[in-house]
């Protein structure tokens, strides 16, 4: 198998197991979100905090389903052509759960300047840092393995 091959097969193979990974636990980094915001706020009756549980679950499936599908599109796409990271696009998954916290009344969280700046529609803090934030420790490594991958797809030329 030429670089090139090899190159692009684990380019591909760090890609399926980012999305498996986004796929299997994303709906509960929305649920442990919209949790941790709400214990901060205290203010929902009892019955609306299990309202609230139940459109979490949603939210995190709807997150989980979009998502899913911009990496699949994303990661099938030429390397040249990838105008972004697995990681740009699982930041966009505090859309959901900032849809519902919204939608019950919480107040935005003070954010520090640069977080205002880089998310500004992120309005309870919720974008994930790395991948790894989403609850597996071994997410953050194959976004960087998809990266190197990716830079020596781009450079079949160089030397391994």
């Amino acid at each position: 198998m030429s670089g090139d091959r090899t190159d692009r097969w684990e380019l591909s193979e760090a890609g399926t197991a980012i999305i498996a990974g986004v796929e299997r636990c994303l709906p509960g980094w929305v649920e442990r979100e919209v949790e941790r915001i709400l214990d901060a706020w205290g203010r929902l009756a009892p019955a609306a905090r299990e309202r609230a549980r139940e459109e979490a679950t949603a939210a995190g499936v709807a997150a989980t389903q979009r998502v899913s599908e911009a990496l699949a599109r994303l990661l099938a796409a030429d390397p040249a052509e990838q105008t972004a990271t697995p990681l740009e696009i699982v930041r966009t998954a505090y859309r959901e759960p900032t849809e519902l916290l919204v939608s019950l009344g919480v107040p935005p969280v003070v954010r520090d300047a640069f977080d205002e700046r880089a998310w500004p529609d992120d309005r309870y803090g919720l974008v994930p840092r790395s991948l790894g934030e989403l609850g597996d420790d071994q997410l953050a490594p194959l976004h960087l393995a998809w990266g190197l991958a990716k830079a020596r797809a781009m450079r079949p030329d160089q030397p391994k």
